[in-house]
């Protein structure tokens, strides 16, 4: 079965503080591949963990414009301009799909600049995160064009039957059809 995630789920993954996401993307001939983490400012706890839990398991730098301390004081055109900067550097755009974050100008807006510049790799994707197991996306059906983030627990099957291996993976639709691609190999494409 898969799982969707909840508030609180990646607490154990707690990056310790926000400092090294605050840091200009830097190029380098030795590169992690880089996400850019779009969020509600107001998630900041659950963002730590899925920071932490990206960072440890996937070996990804994550890119987070909330502690970026080159961004404007007010926010402005020029705080736009930066982020579909950082946006057109990173390799994948995950949007971590709150209530509030869904409900957010900023994160949206993020989404569909992400959206045009990466869409055509395949890079973008929502890490829906519910208040509660009743939560829904009602009024935002949008989000179902995007692929998401889900964790299989190895109890659920492909429709030929075999077993969905335990891990994360990123799900799409595609012509009525569920595809599975292990988030490690979404990452590296």
């Amino acid at each position: 079965m898969s799982n969707l995630f909840y508030r609180g789920q990646f607490d154990s993954y707690k990056v310790s503080d926000l400092r090294k996401s605050q840091e200009i993307i830097k190029e380098s001939y030795i590169q992690k591949k880089r996400v850019f983490l779009s969020h509600k400012h107001d998630d900041l706890e659950d963002l730590k963990g899925v920071i932490g839990m990206l960072e440890k398991q996937f070996n990804v730098d994550v890119y987070i414009d909330s502690m970026d301390k080159t961004m404007p004081t007010i926010t402005s055109g020029e705080t736009a301009t930066r982020i579909k900067d950082k946006i057109q550097k990173c390799d994948k755009f995950i949007l971590l799909a709150t209530e509030k974050a869904t409900e957010s100008k900023w994160c949206n807006w993020e989404l569909g600049f992400g959206d045009a510049v990466k869409s055509s790799t395949k890079s973008v994707a929502l890490f829906p995160m519910m208040e509660t197991k009743t939560s829904s996306f009602k009024g935002r059906e949008y989000l179902e064009i995007y692929p998401y983030i889900v964790y299989e627990n190895g109890t659920s099957k492909f429709s030929n039957g075999s077993y969905i291996e335990k891990g994360y993976y990123v799900v799409e639709k595609r012509n009525n059809t569920i595809c599975y691609t292990q988030l490690k190999k979404w990452i590296e494409k």
